[in-house]
């Protein structure tokens, strides 16, 4: 029975509903059915026997476009919405292959693995291995019904699978796999289990945006390269995401590089924005600053409780843990009698794997009203009965909100319904600009880490583990996965110099070389390898403990730590602090702990210094939580500023605000954005706001504290920021021969010194040399606890300390003070592989070195003004700013007393008038 015929037996079935009649209404689903086997084809219709006019038949738009080409081989790039199928769209093929070939086959299928799924979460990989069994158990009984007997394996194997089930593996090994990358790459060095990797015909990685930015997804792409040098064949590779971009630059790091060094031949099945968004943006009133905050928390948690009584099951996202808990505490207080542990529930990281799995099994079955959540639902986790998503703050990116709000509607044909809640002025702007973009489809770029020595050095180690092999070789192997496409022979250099361990005194330290590399002697030498010809360049490993050093320690999700802080002197404890938090700091930096304040002086390991200090705070304790802004999503928000105040010259605030209604806003959010500017031109003129053409610097003169404080409107998002400031901090320092204080946000920076030093920052910004942006911020980061930070990281990455060996693990802390002395002997090397991976990712993952530059040029260019003015008090646009460099805001309840008093000195300096025309202006509206 083929395509059609299939549709219209259907069609006939008193049991089924259609609204169409197969034999007049042309239906896409055809040429595709006809693929499948005949009992897959009766399962697909049985299962998803509604016809969906929108997609024209039963396949999604990813699965009519998808299984065709990996039917045929194809690698493919499946970018499709949340809740559209893409997952099944990528399995489909592969299954219904399966099953041919089980059906064809006098012994069945090979006890091997045919296809593996990559997970970036092991939760997701569960879900993927419930949501197969109903293919798989569906089509096997069909099958059934004809005579035929089947059977597709498919499990799990992880950090959490049993050893037991591991073993069980080997003898009957599952025909679909379901891994991460970490087990990946152990499985690619198993000495048993790599065997039954050889047949792999197909890896689909799943989530593909959440692996491509990050070093885990390097560590796969090499991985992946790996599987097929080792392979019988070369495995087609499929892609799946619902928010990824560019396209080709992910579908390229899905595929890598052939022999002669091109992208492999890929498709993009490019249906992202098929699915119906209904998203807004709502603030609890439009008066952030002047409404007290009690008042504006009752607002908040009065609507979001409307909310959810008005739907099915709410997921609320914040963007922190704590956050999350705080909202679902505060909705149980206010609401006792309504919400309690049976029909409410919190889901994150910090939680125990089994509350996290009793909560996302409520949610499937949808037993749950609301959820609370950071992070940790943000990928495919399948949730049918969500039907909206309350985000609580900025998600600071386009796919992140995409993402989650996602969630929502996840089923076919049904709306994504999301609402934002901004209870911040500038988080207001940039959640508006953020859900405008969502509309019209645009989606913030990933970007790929390259050429990192650290994840080279571990999968480098595990060829060589594997077998004496050509250097060329692994040189190869290496090359085409696509963030080393560019690795040329000094990198390659760099790197075995390190592995050989071929530094003076590096062996004293407890270094030790992990490969060896010399060229193959003569058939009467010591070392002679009759596979390969005499004078073959050789790699291989050094040490008998080496495999077992490999597999306990690979991996590159880093340990982190809290740091215990003790008062110099005393040895008196006070408290500890979270190694995150103590990038932000330096020293004579003044925080607060346990209600006390103390100025950091020194880190010492997991030990901090510190002195009591009657100075008031300089780092809110706030600061390391918040998520960082896109650098995409900045831009877009500097070209948005420059339209509005387009709007505002030509026609006021009533021209704003009508503007702004066509962007998905509630009213509160448009008044609020609309009054903020208004306040901030009548206040320092139309310059003093940052556009995609000007970069605006204020000048405050605090003769109280007897500081300068220059505000910094660079609305790139901290990454940017932190890395732009402390070149700006740098070159003041140098200036002025003075200690100077940074705080950085999203929307700028702020520098600080005491008053009688003076610097010219407009000037210095105009000043930096794109092409010295990377050495200057080398000689800025010396001795610095990011440094330090980092190089522990990367030393542990690159297998320079181990946090596993005989039988001992190595904690956070216990690597960090390892770190520590080995970090000025490597300062000390020339091009020292780990040191130099250090800066890398400090440079171009966490400070966006790219952006700088790019910026920096078109500054140099006059393309973007920098523009200077004196200000007698903070800015509207600069109060957020102007709270970090607040000495006496270290609560919540100070920051919003600061706001209130910066915002009355603007209305006494501009006078109330506005607030007179704002009147005028809306009874004519």
């Amino acid at each position: 029975m083929n395509g059609r015929e299939l549709l219209v037996d259907a069609a006939s079935d008193p049991d089924t509903d259609f609204d169409f009649d197969p034999e007049t209404v042309a239906i896409d689903d055809e040429p595709v059915l006809d693929l499948l086997e005949p009992a897959t084809r009766e399962w697909w219709v049985d299962e998803f026997g509604e016809y969906v006019g929108g997609n024209d038949g039963f396949f999604t738009p990813p699965q009519r476009e998808a299984i065709p080409l990996i039917h045929e081989g194809q690698n493919a790039l499946v970018c499709a919405p949340t809740g559209s199928g893409k997952t099944l769209a990528s399995f489909t093929a592969i299954i219904n292959e399966l099953f041919r070939r089980d059906r064809e086959q006098e012994e069945g299928l090979d006890n091997a693995v045919y296809c593996l799924y990559v997970s970036p979460l092991k939760s997701l990989a569960n879900d993927i291995h419930r949501n197969l069994t109903v293919p798989l158990e569906g089509i096997s009984e069909r099958m059934a019904e004809r005579g035929v007997d089947t059977e597709i394996r498919h499990a799990i194997r992880h950090g959490d699978t049993a050893s037991s089930e591991r073993q069980k593996m080997l003898s009957t090994t599952p025909h679909i796999l379901n891994t991460t990358p970490e087990t990946l790459a152990i499985l690619l060095n198993s000495p048993k289990f790599k065997e039954k990797l050889r047949s792999v015909e197909y890896v689909v990685v799943d989530e593909i945006h959440s692996l491509a930015e990050n070093k885990r997804g390097t560590h796969l792409s090499v991985s992946l390269e790996r599987l097929e040098a080792m392979a019988d064949g070369s495995p087609t590779r499929i892609g799946c995401s619902a928010t990824v971009e560019p396209l080709t630059t992910v579908a390229e790091y899905l595929v890598g590089r052939d022999e002669r060094g091109d992208p492999r031949e890929y498709d993009i099945v490019d249906t992202r924005f098929v699915r119906d968004l209904d998203v807004r943006l709502e603030c609890p009133t439009d008066d952030l600053i002047g409404t007290p905050r009690g008042e504006v928390q009752e607002e908040f948690y009065d609507g979001l409780h409307e909310q959810i009584q008005n739907h099915t099951n709410t997921l609320v996202f914040t963007n922190t843990r704590s956050g999350a808990e705080r909202v679902l505490h505060n909705l149980r207080e206010n609401h006792p009698d309504v919400y309690d542990e049976s029909n409410s529930g919190c889901h994150h990281g910090s939680l125990s794997k089994e509350r996290r799995q009793e909560v996302e099994s409520q949610l499937k079955a949808g037993d749950l009203d609301v959820v609370t959540t950071s992070t940790s639902l943000e990928l495919g986790i399948d949730m049918p009965h969500i039907d909206l998503v309350v985000q609580v703050g900025s998600p600071k990116s386009v796919a992140s909100l995409l993402q989650r709000v996602g969630r929502a509607g996840h089923q076919l044909g049904q709306t994504v319904e999301g609402r934002v809640v901004a209870l911040d002025r500038d988080e207001l702007v940039e959640c508006a600009v953020m859900l405008k973009k969502a509309t019209e489809g645009f989606v913030d770029r990933v970007f790929v880490p390259e050429n990192a020595y650290d994840v080279a050095a571990q999968q480098v180690y595990g060829m060589a583990i594997n077998a004496i092999r050509p250097e060329s070789e692994v040189r190869d192997i290496l090359s085409r996965a696509y963030p080393y496409r560019n690795f040329d022979d000094t990198d390659f250099e760099r790197l075995f110099s390190y592995l050989t361990a071929d530094y003076e005194g590096l062996e004293e330290k407890n270094v030790y070389a992990k490969i060896w590399r010399d060229t193959n002697d003569p058939p009467d030498g010591e070392f002679h390898y009759e596979e390969f010809p005499v004078g073959e360049p050789l790699v291989g490993k050094r040490g008998r403990m080496a495999r077992v050093i490999y597999m306990t320690n690979i991996g590159t999700i880093p340990d982190s730590f809290t740091c215990d802080v003790y008062i110099r002197g005393e040895k008196s404890w006070v408290g500890n602090l979270d190694e995150n938090y103590l990038d932000t700091l330096e020293k004579g930096d003044v925080f607060v702990l346990g209600g006390d304040n103390f100025e950091f002086r020194y880190r010492r390991g997991s030990k901090v210094y510190v002195d009591r200090t009657a100075s008031r705070p300089t780092v809110p304790s706030w600061f390391s939580e918040r998520l960082p802004l896109s650098y995409d999503l900045g831009r877009e928000i500097l070209a948005f500023q420059g339209d509005l105040l387009d709007r505002l010259e030509s026609g006021g605030q009533p021209a704003v605000r009508d503007w702004l209604r066509g962007f998905p806003l509630d009213e509160n959010s448009v008044r609020a954005v609309s009054r903020t500017f208004d306040e901030q031109v009548r206040y320092t003129g139309l310059d003093s706001v940052s556009t995609d053409g000007r970069l605006a610097v204020e000048e405050e003169l605090n003769r109280e504290e007897y500081r300068r404080h220059f505000y910094v409107h660079s609305n790139y998002g901290r990454r940017f920021n932190d890395g732009l400031s402390r070149l700006v901090a740098y070159h003041c320092a140098r200036q002025a021969n003075t200690n100077v204080q940074v705080a950085v946000a999203d929307n700028g920076f702020s520098v600080s010194m005491p008053l009688n030093r003076k610097v010219d920052v407009a000037g210095v910004l105009r000043s930096l040399d794109p092409e010295q942006v990377s050495a200057d911020l080398r000689s800025a980061l010396g001795g610095t606890d990011l440094l330090k930070r980092y190089f522990r990281i990367n030393a542990t990455r690159s297998l320079m300390i181990l946090k596993r060996y005989k039988g001992y693990e190595k904690s956070a802390a216990e690597q960090q003070v390892s770190s520590e002395m080995l970090l000025s002997f490597a300062e000390g090397l020339d091009s020292f592989a780990v040191m130099e991976e250090t800066y890398r990712e400090i440079l171009e993952d966490k400070l966006n070195v790219a952006g700088i530059r790019e910026v920096l040029e078109a500054v140099g260019d006059g393309e973007i003004e920098v523009v200077h003015r004196e200000v007698d008090s903070p800015s509207p646009r600069a109060f957020g700013l102007a709270t970090l460099m607040a000495s006496d805001v270290v609560l919540a309840e100070d920051e919003s007393a600061a706001l209130q008093e910066f915002h009355a000195r603007v209305v006494a300096e501009i006078g109330d008038d506005e607030e007179g025309e704002d009147r005028a202006f809306a009874n004519a509206e």
